[in-house]
């Protein structure tokens, strides 16, 4: 009886050490790719059965709760802004001259017609704060040994996913894998990173696809060319009176 109840603690005790440090993983890998702030130019391949387009843009973003997208081109997209500012959504449209405020049934749709969702693009989750995560598993991704991490939205969390599952690199803490869920934890796509670089001195994936679980053929891929950690930005550049400014 005595070893029965021995075993049985010592279970639960390595359940809350494992739940406890894969938080604290998530929030080690969220906070190397972000940083607390930061500029990047990124390249953006929508790729088709049939046709493939490309788009440039520059992104700026300050700790969970600033960021903002210029597109460079295509040349009809060009000045086109995505904003996140605390929980507001902005899109400047300059072909219109219209800016228009995201509701937030518009996270989980298309950006750019894209395999991307406007959540991914302006980061409005954010896994280390919105998720309660837990190790289940450890296993081997681009030859890097990774934890096998489920993370389970938060009660009132403003998430878009019913699951998330993610592969963190044990050794540099890169998300080398990513599994995105719907609310009836249906596969709806997959993030897989590659090309492994120093960018902005942090070892980073500057190579990541997207792959839906239900369209064969189509990805998105994401190049990340350019990183800088020390951004000369404050809150006063993530304004809607800012979106029709900057270049």
């Amino acid at each position: 009886m005595k070893t029965k109840i021995l075993l049985g603690l010592i279970l639960l005790l390595s359940t809350q050490m494992w739940a406890q440090d894969a938080n604290a993983i998530v929030a080690k890998a969220d906070d190397k790719m972000r940083g607390n702030k930061n500029y990047s130019e990124i390249t953006v391949q929508i790729i088709r059965p049939t046709w493939k387009r490309e788009l440039k843009m520059k992104s700026w973003s300050l700790g969970t709760e600033f960021s903002l997208s210029y597109l460079l081109s295509p040349a009809k997209d060009k000045g086109t802004v995505f904003l996140k500012r605390n929980r507001e959504l902005w899109n400047w449209l300059p072909a219109i001259e219209r800016t228009i405020k995201m509701p937030p049934s518009m996270l989980s749709q298309s950006w750019m017609g894209s395999d991307l969702t406007n959540d991914d693009m302006v980061k409005e989750t954010s896994n280390k704060d919105d998720f309660s995560s837990k190790i289940i598993g450890e296993e081997t991704v681009g030859g890097r040994k990774c934890w096998k991490i489920d993370m389970s939205p938060k009660p009132n969390a403003a998430v878009v996913w019913g699951k998330v599952v993610t592969w963190v690199d044990q050794k540099d803490y890169i998300y080398m894998k990513t599994e995105y869920y719907d609310e009836d934890e249906y596969l709806v796509h997959t993030m897989q990173a590659t090309d492994i670089k120093t960018l902005g001195g942090r070892l980073l994936a500057s190579r990541i696809e997207v792959i839906p679980a239900d369209e064969k053929g189509n990805k998105t891929v994401m190049i990340l060319n350019k990183v800088d950690f020390n951004a000369n930005v404050g809150p006063s550049f993530f304004t809607v009176q800012n979106m029709k400014r900057v270049k």
